[in-house]
């Protein structure tokens, strides 16, 4: 149950997050297969567990986990062009008239409809941790859509969810920019060998550096030349390693093996157990890990008015 990446999300009002009233709620709009001529169904699953009987919402301890799936239909774009031109080049040699727009457009929806039932499906899960003593929100995923379409259809069933995106008040980039540059970070974090350099003028360059040594004369080069960091791996503590990128998101995340090995002994025989435990131990370090985050990088910028 360890999150991979991170979204992290400010709530701006207090909101009483009730588990049985927050599980009525997302009763409402379960998960469910497509229909023959759905493109895509949206909804909320069990975090643990399969089965009527699974709750829709986890708890342990001040956190709440929630889950939403969306399942689609796949229909790739080069099947319907192949077909559409078919169906034209049939019609036009059997017709003897030109196919225009409009008749094309109406072919082309006709062939979706017929081809939606054959159609692939693809199924994916979208996880959400609820802090509302910490005011937080924090999704697991590094795509802002997927995270919006949770927090969309949350604040569907819900009928309100304040929250913006948590901003600081330093350019995550002139703050990474600056680690590698000096060669001191902020304390508890520790630059490790990988990093995305960016040139600030319009159409720059970019440069990827993988397993390098970030203190060696040839990063210090592109730096000198005015490129900026825009992706940096990192360490935090002995506990956890990730890439920050510019726009705050936290990618690759990483909890070290006495991290996991202490929610395996915490967990117990069973596998609920040891999803619990997993998710406990993580939202736990997440409340020493953010701050920590936010404070190295400026402090968190509090917008007025909230």
């Amino acid at each position: 149950m360890w999150f991979k990446n991170l979204l992290i999300y400010r709530l701006t009002q207090d909101l009483p997050f009730d588990a049985e009233a927050l599980e009525t709620a997302l009763a409402t709009k379960p998960a469910r297969p497509c229909a023959s001529q759905e493109l895509t169904t949206y909804g909320f699953v069990a975090p643990f567990g399969k089965g009527e009987d699974a709750p829709l919402v986890h708890v342990s301890g001040d956190f709440l986990l929630v889950a939403a799936r969306k399942e689609e239909r796949i229909l790739p774009g080069s099947v319907v062009r192949d077909a559409l031109k078919e169906k034209v080049e049939e019609i036009e040699a059997e017709q003897m008239r030109k196919v225009y727009k409009k008749e094309r457009d109406q072919l082309k929806d006709e062939i979706i409809q017929a081809f939606l039932p054959r159609a692939f499906i693809r199924r994916s899960s979208t996880f959400a941790a609820i802090a509302p003593k910490q005011g937080l929100i924090l999704v697991n995923s590094a795509s802002p859509k997927r995270a919006e379409d949770l927090l969309s259809t949350l604040r569907e069933v819900l009928g309100t969810l304040p929250v913006r995106p948590l901003t600081v008040k330093t350019a995550p980039s002139a703050i990474m920019t600056d680690w590698v540059k000096t060669q001191v970070t902020a304390e508890h974090f520790f630059v490790l060998d990988e990093c995305e350099l960016r040139d600030t003028h319009e159409d720059g360059g970019i440069v990827r550096c993988k397993r390098q040594d970030l203190t060696g004369e040839e990063i210090q080069l592109h730096l000198s030349t005015g490129k900026v960091v825009t992706q940096l791996s990192l360490a935090w503590q002995d506990k956890l390693s990730f890439v920050l990128d510019d726009k705050m998101v936290v990618k690759r995340l990483k909890f070290e093996d006495l991290l996991q090995d202490q929610a395996e002994q915490d967990g117990g025989e069973e596998a609920l157990g040891q999803l619990d435990a997993s998710f406990t131990l993580m939202m736990l370090t997440f409340g020493e890990f953010l701050p920590q985050l936010f404070e190295a990088l400026g402090g968190e910028e509090m917008p007025q008015g909230i």
